[in-house]
């Protein structure tokens, strides 16, 4: 007799569960169609077209904030004075020590482009929390441009990409701008796999929120805003003891009246994880960043597991057939999605054969994020506070 009830119940939740897992599979179908709208080539040329008739004679100065020789490295590094411009371009890299190996790559990297200007800043970190925040404090006064676009080390952006980030930050209203990113893998099978988590379940819902204004993201992949708009919001000191830093940055320009922006810049984001417990713990960190910043936006991405949901509801449901369709409807989305993506990053995708696995292993990350608050960042341990700032471990 209990068996029987067990098994009603569980029987009861499952056929929820598919509800749910159907909710998602529409979802992923609906994202499919606007990410094919937001990369289309002819909003694409468009803002070809607004960025030529933008160009003006405001500098730029390009922050890039390092810490350690990480895979990719040079070619991320000099992909930014490969920049097709019209500005005056200056580009400014940092490091907290002098025997950090990037400031041996940055320099290598500068001897080679001497055309572009460029600087080296080193030295120790102001004791904030936030390593990043901390580098670009001491980066800050070196940087002599009208306009500031900060990139995180990492990323590896196109040519025309400082040209569509000023075409987006010249139209009226607009006081910071930042863009997509796409996950590529730099060290072998781990890494791959926290490529593919970026591609196919981080950058299909940023595009998804923004297209349907129900999000307004702020990235490091890039963060472009003129100088006096970072003095209007405190400097960089404002966000020392915050880990969402980028986040936080785009919420207190949006409060100053001006709104923000993504380009349709699609670039690169390099993951150098070696390891199933790296891919875990860098996760993990973003995962609870997010549901710091804005928790019921991150429960309510329960939806954006359709395949684990709905292969939970067919195992709870013995199988039962409509669980089975919903199962397979989730499976083929989830592939049309990833095609969409691939599409978007002109490639073409690699171990697609692991989506269905990915998927279940980013579902564990969704579930884990809940259950703590501790995180992990560049090999020092901290806690998360209710409103997103960070307590030293």
């Amino acid at each position: 007799m209990r068996m029987t009830l067990i098994s009603h119940i569980a029987a009861g939740f499952g056929w929820m569960v598919v509800v749910l897992a159907a909710v998602g599979s529409l979802y992923t179908a609906t994202t499919v169609v606007l990410v094919l709208r937001f990369f289309d080539p002819r909003q694409r040329a468009s803002t070809d077209d607004t960025a030529a008739a933008s160009a003006s004679s405001e500098t730029i100065s390009l922050l890039k904030p390092l810490h350690g020789a990480e895979a990719g490295l040079r070619q991320n590094l000099a992909a930014h004075f490969l920049q097709q411009l019209q500005n005056p371009l200056q580009i400014v890299f940092g490091v907290q020590r002098s025997d950090d190996p990037a400031a041996s790559v940055a320099r290598t990297v500068m001897a080679d482009y001497p055309q572009v200007p460029a600087a080296l800043a080193i030295g120790d970190r102001p004791a904030v929390p936030n390593r990043k925040i901390a580098n670009l404090i001491q980066m800050r006064p070196l940087a002599r441009g009208d306009i500031l676009v900060l990139i995180d080390s990492d990323i590896r952006p196109p040519p025309d990409h400082l040209r569509r980030v000023l075409a987006a930050l010249a139209k009226p209203g607009v006081g910071i701008v930042t863009c997509p990113y796409f996950g590529v893998g730099e060290t072998g099978l781990w890494s791959d796999v926290a490529g593919m988590g970026i591609s196919y379940q981080f950058l299909p819902n940023v595009i998804t929120g923004v297209s349907l204004g129900m999000a307004k993201p702020c990235m490091g992949s890039t963060i472009a805003l003129r100088h006096e708009t970072l003095e209007r919001i405190g400097g960089f000191d404002a966000f020392g003891g915050v880990l969402a830093d980028d986040y936080a940055m785009g919420a207190a320009v949006r409060s100053l009246g001006l709104s923000s922006a993504m380009a349709t810049s699609l670039v690169a984001h390099g993951c150098c994880e070696r390891s199933l417990g790296e891919v875990v713990r860098h996760e993990l960190r973003w995962a609870r960043t997010v549901k710091g910043v804005d928790f019921a936006g991150h429960a309510g991405s329960l939806v954006t597991h359709p395949v684990p949901l709905a292969a939970i509801a067919a195992i709870l449901t013995g199988f039962a057939p409509p669980a089975v369709v919903v199962l397979a409807a989730a499976v083929v989305a989830r592939f049309l999605l990833a095609a969409a993506i691939d599409r978007a990053a002109q490639r073409r995708g690699r171990l697609l054969w692991l989506l269905p696995l990915r998927d279940m292993l980013s579902f564990a990350v969704f579930v884990g994020s809940f259950l703590g608050r501790a995180v992990e960042w560049r090999g020092e341990k901290f806690h998360v506070t209710t409103n997103g700032d960070l307590s030293p471990v």
